[in-house]
């Protein structure tokens, strides 16, 4: 049988063998046991005093630190504010202002056994030094409520994650901090935005969800476990509950349900919705929210807690589960449980705030530095301008880099598709192309060199699949009959090619400065990659030297200088292939007469030949209605009668007609060299000629068009209007399809090439510097000392030094703490 516990003093003597402690070496044992206790109350006090201030710090400037802290989470009317009166030990009537419900409020307790009274200091918005101690409550909550609506009108919103920092010192509170955070809703208050609900939801989890912090989770004890609102909500969060705390409030209105001992422990384990190792405390709070002194209010949580477990033991039928859910029910224990196990969390963390805290102070060294570097650059130009070249020069080193092929950045990330071109170029698609033009690789993500080559791909495609626009039979009739009108016997043909030369020069120079503003634009986003380059290369090899990255007007005027010097390539570009077309399209080219050419004309060529040699050409109608020869006209004999020539005649009119139409040249001059070939010379596709009427160039261009054709007379002619208007288009799409093919494949390309990439390589860099640095250091100045700027410079150093101070400050004593660890 187990020996009992409490068994008599004479008892616990006579099984103890050996002699009781003399008086002065209990004296001893308890003075040592009280000095333990009293170095450990103060190192946790001081523990407990460091990550307050550290905490302070981190609220003012914003620093993400992962300070170990605990957040208050429930519903709305769960008994947050009520919790959070009982932990302090005063009542300042936090429910009144609903401050959890728009704005959370970081609660810094701090026991102060000479504070018997509470000492609250609130942190000022924009720093961290706090303000004068306050006493009233009222005063408490009319500025908790005051703040909350001046900062919720400053951002106009209905709810706001910027924290209110309150400190309170008091004798009866413990070394304690809380984030008490807006309470769950359901519905909008009126007045309220209807997503306010949505909004309290996410920033609490915003708030909750950083692993160092510790949750704090109230729920009506009236809820069940099976139909809890936000215990889902929590689960998002901490899914096993492992940083979790959870509380169930209001537990005296659930005792009066139970009467048997199976309900209770029932209740209180939480079987089947928590885990094994999870155990909910369980609290009730005093209900008389009249006027009472605070240790009135003190008394009271001390008797609730003691009703609470008389209740139990007494009004339920074979009691509960003492030793197993004992430590989990009543205020006083969720308290002691919050204080030790914050305090463990704090000595667990210090050493790794040390670490951050030793790299914060070493980052903010690096920015006071780069500061300070900056207000030297002001005063010495020289050295400005050094910098400000040398990184010029490594933005024109970068940009040649991209367009020789370069794949960093991440074209994922940095690169464009054809639409993606098209659409953040405000250039959509190709003119006169009615249907989309998708070059290869055009769903890919490019830049660089290689964008450049896929955008001239697509001018290619864009060019090869437009055809010769139709003409009307106007058009043709009025060029067609000027050209005949003029004599000779290539009346045809001349108007073929002219209606060709139109047509180039109409839909082709469109297209080319289409093509000419892609380009620019590729060459125009490489700017914004550079600079990716530079910085990547600057922290990848910490080479922060050059580091003009807050000099924000030199970099926008080295933007635009780069944007113009690309704008005017474009231009010259735009010039250089129009002169290019004007070539190709000119009255003098060869390029519709040269005999791989007309070779392959075939059989449109043989009928145009007929035409251009029939004499009546004036006399044809091209209307749709009209016919080859008016029959009824004039001194004209009918067909009939044509057949009935004799032979002879008829052989010698032929040959009369073919000496009258031929021009006899003059002796070629020598200074005017003349081919072998047919008296022509070419220069890139363009007539060397004297003189706009030269015979023997006349003479040539008739040789050229007409070798190869058999000599018919009028008498073959018995077609209809529309076959002349219909060889007239098809001979002209032929000349415009060899006029693209000449200006794409021999022309374009290589201009746009050395237009813009050459330029790129080889100028950049010096049409930059020109502009930016040969010009007097008080405009030099400019880009660098704006109106203002050394002032902002001098505040941000100020703020700096302030953190520095700080931040030094809590270093020194984290490493005074972890010395005791």
């Amino acid at each position: 049988m187990a020996t009992n516990a409490f068994s008599s003093p004479a008892a616990g003597r006579t099984a103890n063998p050996k002699a009781a402690p003399s008086p002065s070496t209990r004296r001893t044992a308890d003075s040592a046991a009280a000095t333990a206790a009293a170095a450990a109350a103060s190192e946790s006090k001081a523990r407990f005093e460091a990550y307050n201030r550290l905490q302070a710090a981190a609220v003012s400037f914003g620093e993400k630190l992962p300070i170990p802290e605990i957040v208050a989470i429930g519903g709305q009317s769960d008994g947050k504010s009520s919790l959070l009166e009982a932990l302090l030990g005063f009542r300042f009537n936090v429910r009144e202002v609903e401050m959890g419900t728009r704005r959370p409020l970081v609660l810094q307790m701090v026991h102060d056994p000479t504070a018997l009274d509470p000492r609250c200091r609130f942190q000022e918005e924009e720093s961290e030094e706090y303000g004068s101690p306050m006493v009233l409550a009222t005063a408490i909550a009319d500025l908790i409520k005051q703040r909350t609506e001046a900062h919720l009108r400053k951002i106009q919103a209905a709810v706001s994650s910027k924290p209110i920092v309150m400190r309170a010192e008091y004798a009866y509170c413990p070394n304690l901090t809380i984030i008490d955070t807006p309470g769950f809703v359901l519905k909008a208050k009126k007045g309220e935005p209807e997503s306010t609900p949505e909004e309290i939801l996410s920033m609490v989890k915003s708030l909750a969800s950083p692993p160092h912090r510790l949750l704090l989770f109230l729920q009506q004890s009236s809820v069940e476990w099976c139909s809890s609102l936000w215990l889902d909500a929590i689960r998002d969060i901490d899914p096993t509950f492992r940083r979790t705390m959870i509380v169930i409030s209001k537990f005296d209105n659930r005792l009066k349900e139970f009467t048997e001992r199976w309900e209770v422990d029932g209740y209180l384990s939480a079987s089947g919705y928590l885990g094994d190792n999870i155990h909910p405390f369980f609290v009730a709070l005093p209900k008389d929210r009249g006027t009472i002194s605070n240790e009135e209010f003190r008394r009271q949580i001390c008797q609730v807690d003691i009703d609470v477990l008389r209740h139990l033991k007494d009004n339920v039928k074979g009691g509960f589960n003492e030793e197993k859910y004992g430590p989990y029910i009543g205020f006083s224990c969720l308290k002691k449980y919050l204080e030790s196990e914050l305090q463990k969390r704090y000595k667990e963390a210090a050493p790794a705030t040390l670490a951050l805290l030793e790299q914060r102070c070493t980052e903010v060294s690096t920015d006071l530095s780069r500061l300070d570097s900056k207000l030297q650059a002001t005063s010495d130009v020289a050295q400005l301008r050094r910098s400000a070249m040398l990184h010029a020069a490594n933005i024109c080193t970068h940009l040649r880099a991209l367009l020789d092929g370069a794949a960093d950045p991440a074209p994922e990330l940095w690169g464009k598709t054809t639409e993606e071109e098209q659409m953040h170029s405000g250039i959509g698609s190709w003119p006169g192309i009615n249907m989309p033009v998708k070059p290869p690789n055009s769903s890919l993500k490019l830049y660089g060199g290689a964008a450049f080559e896929r955008v001239m791909h697509e001018f290619r495609c864009a060019t090869y699949s437009m055809e010769c626009p139709q003409v009307s039979r106007e058009k043709v009739a009025n060029i067609l009959l000027a050209h005949a009108g003029r004599g000779g016997s290539s009346g045809l043909t001349e108007a073929a090619a002219e209606i060709a030369r139109a047509a180039a020069r109409s839909w082709l120079a469109p297209l080319i400065d289409t093509a000419c503003d892609r380009l620019a634009f590729v060459l125009q986003s490489l700017f914004d990659l550079a600079m990716e380059r530079c910085r990547y290369q600057d922290s990848k090899y910490h080479q922060n030297v050059e580091d003009m990255d807050g000099y924000v007007g030199f970099l926008a005027a080295l933007r635009c200088s780069y944007y113009k010097f690309v704008k005017e390539l474009s231009k010259q570009c735009k010039q250089i292939v129009r002169h290019h077309l004007d070539s190709v399209t000119s009255p003098y080219s060869h390029i519709c007469y040269e005999n791989d050419f007309l070779s392959g004309v075939g059989s449109v060529a043989n009928s145009m030949h007929r035409f251009n040699h029939f004499p009546g050409v004036t006399s044809f109608d091209l209307s749709d209605s009209g016919s080859a020869l008016e029959e009824a006209q004039e001194n004209v004999p009918p067909k009939d009668h044509q057949h009935m020539t004799p032979p002879a005649k008829g052989n010698e009119s032929k040959e009369i007609l073919r000496e009258s139409q031929l021009t006899v040249p003059e002796t070629p001059s020598p200074d005017l060299p003349v081919d072998m070939n047919g008296g022509k010379k070419k220069d890139n596709g363009n007539l060397n000629d004297g003189g706009a009427r030269k015979r023997h160039a006349r003479m040539a261009a008739y040789a050229n068009r007409n070798h190869h054709n058999n000599v018919v007379g009028a008498d073959d002619m018995g077609s209809k209007s529309g076959s002349s208007y219909s060889s007239i288009c098809s001979i002209s799409a032929q000349y415009f399809a060899k006029m693209r093919e000449v200006l794409i494949e021999r022309n374009v390309p290589s201009a746009l090439n050395s237009g813009f990439l050459t330029p790129c390589r080889e100028r950049l860099f010096l049409a930059l510097g020109f502009e930016l640095f040969a010009v007097n250091d008080d405009r030099f100045m400019d880009m660098f000392v704006a109106p203002g700027a050394v002032d902002a410079i001098q505040n941000e150093r100020q703020s700096l030094l302030k953190r520095q101070k700080i931040l030094l400050s809590c270093l020194n004593e984290f490493k005074n703490i972890s010395r005791t660890l």
